[in-house]
């Protein structure tokens, strides 16, 4: 398969699961690749999963947004910020760890953020709505401010919210109205909708949590 081809994608700051199937998705359409990883452990299951299809950076998850060195010289082998080097598409967890990768990202490219869920709704037992609420109002805001910055470069910025994504186990889990748990690959695919064909969509925030975000 070779829908990617061409294109170059950074995945980096983003849950482990989240970011190697996003990975995974890229580079079986024939992307390049950059991957970040919280570790040596990270890395090993990257590279198996991935081969030598990716490029690794390690990155510390609790490393600040602009100590990014490694990363910069990964991005570096792509050429410098501009219309020949750099990536197509970004996919990273926050605004503030997008932030610092924005010049290499090519004009009409895309950015995808992994907005989680907040703690508090977690599950449809434990929720706590006017939290809900202001955490989502917060991340719709930072989502399309970054979008209006980006606009005048055609840039798209959008997000995805994952929740109720399976995770290893610990313990039950009320299941959302869907009746079932979420997977990574459901995350990845619904990430890659947004970069790739919602080619006339940004400042959007995109559930992905078996309708848990909608319950009464």
């Amino acid at each position: 398969m070779t829908r990617y081809a061409g294109s170059r994608a950074v995945v980096v700051g983003q849950e482990p699961g989240i970011a190697l199937a996003i990975a995974k998705r890229l580079v079986e359409g024939g992307a390049q690749v950059l991957l970040t990883v919280g570790g040596q452990e990270e890395r090993a299951r990257a590279r198996t999963e991935l081969g030598s299809a990716a490029r690794l950076v390690v990155l510390a998850p609790s490393a600040a947004p602009g100590d990014r060195g490694a990363l910069a010289g990964e991005l570096g082998r792509w050429g410098g910020p501009g219309e020949d080097g750099g990536a197509d598409l970004l996919f990273a967890g926050a605004v503030d760890t997008a932030r610092p990768l924005l010049p290499w990202v090519r004009d009409g490219g895309a950015v995808v953020l992994t907005s989680p869920v907040p703690p508090d709704t977690a599950t449809p037992d434990t929720a706590a709505p006017d939290t809900a609420v202001s955490d989502t109002a917060a991340s719709d805001t930072a989502v399309g401010a970054l979008a209006s910055e980006l606009a005048g470069r055609g840039i798209r910025v959008n997000a995805v919210a994952p929740g109720c994504i399976e995770a290893p186990p610990a313990g039950a889990v009320p299941l959302p109205p869907l009746g079932r748990l979420g997977s990574a690959e459901e995350v990845a695919r619904a990430a890659l909708f947004l970069a790739t064909d919602a080619t006339f969509t940004t400042g959007a925030r995109l559930p992905v949590d078996g309708g848990l975000g909608r319950r009464p």
